[in-house]
C-alpha cells in the first residue's frame, strides 16, 4: 500500500516546478478563504441568537482548518467533503428534530421569549372618547393633518403644521384647534393610503394633552398601550385591569384567572410529546391505526411488487418465447416514466364519475366504487398504483439473479424428471432469494416513507373521524408527521419531530437488520 511522507509526519520536499508550488499556494488561500466565511457565518447566527447553527458552523470551520494543516492528516482531506455534507445535511438536521421533540414548538410557541414580551408591549387599544375624521391638505412639498369630532355635541376641530410624509419614524407632533377646516380641496383615499406608514407613526398631542394615534384609514383616536411592564417580570393589562404572570413551564402569559395570552414562546417538555403518543387516546387510536397500516402497506408492496416482477422475470426466460427484447423494454419502461405523472394519470382513472376504471367496471358488472372516500377501497387503489410502480424494479432484480443461476442445475432436474414447479421451489427460490433478502429490507422501508404516493393519490383522505390531529386513514407515519407539522391549525412541530423520531428508529432498525443480512451473504 502506498504510503505518502506527509501522512507519515515527514518533511515535504520543496518542488522544482513552479506550476505545482503555486498550485499549493493557491489551495492554502482557498482554505483560508473557506475558514474565514465560515467564522463570518458563526459570527452573523451568533447576533441572530441561533446558537445551534452557530456551533455547527463552528464545528465544521474548525475541523477543515484542522483537516489541511495538518499533515498528518492529510489521508482524510479526500473523505472530509463527503463527511461534511453527512454532518450539515443528515446529523445537524436529525439532531434538531430531536431536540424539537423535547419542545413544545408550535404554531402558538414560535417566537423568543423577548420577543413575545415585544410583540404585548407594542399593543395598544382604543381609550373612551370621541375618534377625529382624518382629511389631508396638501401645502406645496408638505402636507396638514386636520382632524373633526363632527358626531359630538360641541364639534372639535385641529390642524396640524406642514408634515414632511417621507419621514416614517415615531413622531410626536403638536395640534392646534380651529373654528374651520382649510379652504383649499382635500386629498383623496389614495393618498392617506400612500401615507399610511408615515401616518401610523404619528403621535398628535392636542393642547389639554391628550395623545390620538392612527385608528383606522380615516381616523384618529385616543391610543394607550395596553400592557404595562413590571420590575418583577409581570404584565399590567391596562384595558382589563388584570395581571399576567410569565409561566415557564408551559411558555405563556397566564392571567389571573387561567386564561393563557398568545402567542407563547417554545419551553423544554422533556419527554411530553413522547408520553403523548402513546397516552392520549385522542392521538394514540389514530397513530397505532396509521402505524398498522404504515407496516401492511410496506409489506403488501414488497410482496406484491416481488410476485409481479419474479413471474414477469422467470416468463422472460423462458426459452420458447420469442421476442424477449421488445417484451423485456416494454416491461420496464414505467420505470423510465416519473412516478408522479403516473400517479396523476391513476388519480384520474380512479375518479369516482369520469374515470376509465369505473366506466369499464359499470359497463361489465353495474358497480362503480368509491375509491377515495371508502378507507378499504383508497387502501386496495394506493396498492394497485404502487405495485404498478415497483414491479420494475422487482423484475429488474430477478431477471439479473435467474440469469446467474447456472443452466446445469435445469439440466440435472430434467434429467431427474423435474418440472416447472420443482425447479421453482428447488433451485430457483432457493438461490435467489439470500440475495434478494436485503434489497427486499430496503424495498420495505422505502415504501414506509413513501410520500409522494399518498400527497399526490390521496393525501391521507379519508379522514379517521374522532381524531384530534389530522389524520387519514390512508395516511403513512410520514405523511401523517407531515399534516400535524403543517397542516394542522395549530402546526405543532414539537408531537411531528417526535413522530419522526420514532420513524428513524424504526428505519434504522431495518437497516441494521440490512447490514446483517449482507454480512451473511457475504
Amino acid at each position: 500500500m502506498y504510503t505518502t511522507n506527509a501522512s507519515r509526519g515527514l518533511p515535504r520536499h520543496r518542488s522544482r516546478h513552479l506550476t505545482e508550488r503555486y498550485t499549493r499556494w493557491a489551495l492554502r488561500c482557498v482554505i483560508a478563504t473557506l475558514v474565514i466565511a465560515l467564522l463570518w457565518l458563526v459570527l452573523a447566527f451568533h447576533l441572530n441568537g441561533q446558537w445551534m447553527f452557530a456551533l455547527l458552523f463552528l464545528v465544521l470551520g474548525a475541523s477543515l482548518g484542522v483537516v489541511f494543516t495538518k499533515r498528518t492528516l492529510m489521508s482524510h482531506r479526500y473523505i472530509f467533503p463527503a463527511i461534511a455534507g453527512l454532518g450539515v445535511f443528515v446529523i445537524f438536521p436529525l439532531l434538531y428534530t430531536i431536540g424539537i421533540s423535547f419542545s413544545n414548538y408550535s404554531s402558538s410557541n414560535l417566537l423568543s421569549e423577548e420577543r413575545v414580551r415585544g410583540q404585548l408591549m407594542s399593543q395598544t387599544y382604543q381609550q373612551e372618547g370621541n375618534a377625529f375624521d382624518l382629511t389631508l391638505y396638501q401645502e406645496g412639498e408638505l402636507v396638514r393633518l386636520y382632524l373633526e369630532n363632527s358626531e359630538a355635541d360641541t364639534p372639535q376641530r385641529f390642524v396640524s403644521s406642514p408634515l414632511n410624509f417621507d419621514n416614517h419614524e415615531t413622531r410626536q407632533i403638536g395640534i392646534q384647534a380651529v373654528d374651520a377646516s382649510p379652504t383649499q380641496e382635500p386629498l383623496g383615499m389614495r393618498a392617506i393610503i400612500q401615507a399610511r406608514d408615515s401616518l401610523q407613526g404619528l403621535r398628535l398631542l392636542t393642547p389639554n394633552g391628550a395623545e390620538l394615534r392612527m385608528a383606522g384609514l380615516r381616523q384618529f383616536a385616543p391610543m394607550v398601550d395596553r400592557y404595562e411592564a413590571r420590575e418583577d417580570g409581570t404584565l399590567y393589562d391596562r384595558r382589563d385591569d388584570r395581571v399576567l404572570t410569565p409561566d415557564p413551564a408551559i411558555g405563556f402569559f397566564v392571567a389571573d384567572n387561567g386564561e393563557r395570552i398568545t402567542p407563547g414562546w417554545p419551553v423544554n417538555v422533556g419527554f411530553t410529546n413522547y408520553t403523548k403518543i402513546f397516552t392520549d387516546p385522542d392521538i394514540r387510536g389514530p397513530f397505532m391505526q396509521i402505524f398498522v397500516w404504515t407496516f401492511v402497506f410496506a409489506a403488501l408492496t414488497v410482496v406484491f411488487t416481488l410476485a409481479v416482477g419474479f413471474v414477469l422475470a422467470s416468463l422472460l426466460q423462458w426459452d420458447q418465447l420469442k421476442g424477449k427484447a421488445i417484451y423485456r423494454t416494454l416491461l420496464i419502461l414505467p420505470y423510465a416514466v416519473p412516478a408522479f405523472i403516473s400517479i396523476l394519470i391513476f388519480k384520474g382513472m380512479f375518479n369516482q364519475h369520469f374515470g376509465e376504471v369505473n366506466m369499464i367496471l359499470d359497463t361489465l358488472f353495474g358497480v362503480r366504487p368509491e375509491w377515495f372516500t371508502d378507507p378499504w377501497l383508497a387502501r386496495s387503489m394506493l396498492l394497485i398504483v404502487n405495485t404498478w410502480l415497483g414491479y420494475p424494479y422487482m423484475l429488474l432484480l430477478c431477471m439479473g439473479l435467474i440469469q446467474a443461476i447456472p443452466q446445469d442445475l435445469y439440466e440435472a432436474s430434467a434429467v431427474d424428471g423435474g418440472g416447472p414447479i420443482t425447479n421453482l421451489f428447488k433451485i430457483t427460490l432457493p438461490l435467489i432469494i439470500k440475495p434478494l433478502t436485503p434489497l427486499l429490507i430496503a424495498a420495505f422501508a422505502f415504501n414506509f416513507n413513501n410520500f409522494v404516493l399518498i400527497a399526490l393519490l390521496t393525501g391521507g383522505n379519508p379522514d379517521i373521524l374522532g381524531a384530534s390531529t389530522p389524520a387519514g386513514t390512508t395516511d403513512l407515519l410520514v405523511s401523517y408527521t407531515y399534516r400535524i407539522a403543517f397542516q394542522d391549525a395549530g402546526q405543532n412541530f414539537g408531537l411531528a419531530a417526535a413522530i419522526a423520531t420514532l420513524i428513524f428508529l424504526l428505519v434504522a432498525g431495518m437497516s441494521m437488520l440490512n447490514l446483517r443480512l449482507s454480512k451473511v451473504k457475504v
